[in-house]
């Protein structure tokens, strides 16, 4: 695919590098199938450049993404309806399990191409990284972030868990439960202390600090970069990192099926998106919130 075809990025190339932007701002550049299909494709692209020796991976506008965009597909341009209905009928949708693990390890396929090629990638945060964010920027093999970040995956309260897991390999298994457990937010700079992220720095010098890391390895040949990239990626995959891709995303699925996520698809339908949101985080706003939402469902208070 030719840079001047995409829609949802934008590809930069110069001094041993190509620039990645994620560039749907008006929606936090929350991630389409189309924009992860675009990415795998200027991924592959960079990495088949011998001239490219990393591949740097940020966001327009406010944020770096707000997650997976949960708004409804449109019709492709000029598809007709009769067409669309077609589609619908033939391909898989999301009406049994299988259904479900299939679309979501299409989509992974694309998301992996990050750990898959052989140039180093570096994820750049700012502003929000949520829920698809996280699962696509902890796959890069250096992140930075701005250290007012906010990142979390708060869908873990109410819709299931990421379909891509690599929570335990960054941070080991006591804060990995907390973030998916909770749903909560941490700065980049607490996101750097527990290891979540390479660096923290302030937002002024986070686009200064991700091109240092590239000057470094635009003086280093790609084959090196390849192989030690490659070396710990083995390692990885060694502690069941890759299998562990696999087993998220049909965990996701399996979780989809709870009962749990009811009251969210009912709102989400009936209400729409924002206000389906709105339940789900609102609880969780801050202490006198959860008091609250503690009493009216929990009124008995505790046992003896």
């Amino acid at each position: 695919m030719a840079e001047t075809e995409y829609e949802t990025i934008i590809v930069e190339k110069e001094r041993g590098r190509a620039r990645i932007t994620l560039n749907r701002p008006e929606k936090l550049n929350a991630l389409s199938r189309q924009l992860q299909a675009e990415l795998r494709e200027a991924l592959w692209d960079a990495d088949r450049d011998t001239r490219v020796h990393s591949i740097i991976l940020r966001g327009a506008g406010r944020s770096f993404c707000a997650g997976y965009d949960l708004t409804p597909e449109r019709r492709l341009a000029g598809e007709s309806a009769t067409e669309a209905d077609q589609y619908a009928d033939v391909y898989r949708k999301s009406q049994t399990f299988d259904d479900d693990v299939w679309r979501m390890e299409e989509a992974q396929r694309d998301r992996m191409t990050i750990l898959d090629v052989h140039k180093p990638v570096i994820g750049q945060i700012h502003g929000f990284c949520v829920a698809g964010g996280t699962d696509l920027v902890f796959l890069c093999d250096i992140v930075v972030a701005d250290q007012e970040a906010r990142i979390g995956f708060p869908p873990v309260r109410a819709m299931g868990g990421p379909p891509q897991h690599m929570w335990t390999y960054h941070v080991g298994p006591q804060w990995a439960k907390y973030m998916l457990l909770t749903g909560e937010f941490i700065s980049g700079a607490e996101a750097e202390r527990i290891g979540l992220v390479w660096k923290a720095v302030p937002g002024d010098r986070l686009t200064e600090t991700v091109e240092e890391i590239a000057d470094r390895l635009a003086m280093i040949h790609p084959d090196l970069l390849a192989g030690n990239k490659r070396s710990v990626n083995l390692a990885l995959e060694l502690m069941g990192a890759r299998t562990m891709q696999r087993l998220a995303a049909e965990l996701d699925a399996r979780m989809h099926t709870s009962p749990g996520m009811d009251e969210w698809r009912t709102r989400n339908n009936e209400q729409g998106l924002k206000e389906a949101l709105a339940w789900r985080d609102g609880r969780f706003a801050n202490a006198e919130q959860r008091r609250q939402w503690q009493q009216e469902h929990w009124p008995e208070g505790p046992r003896t």
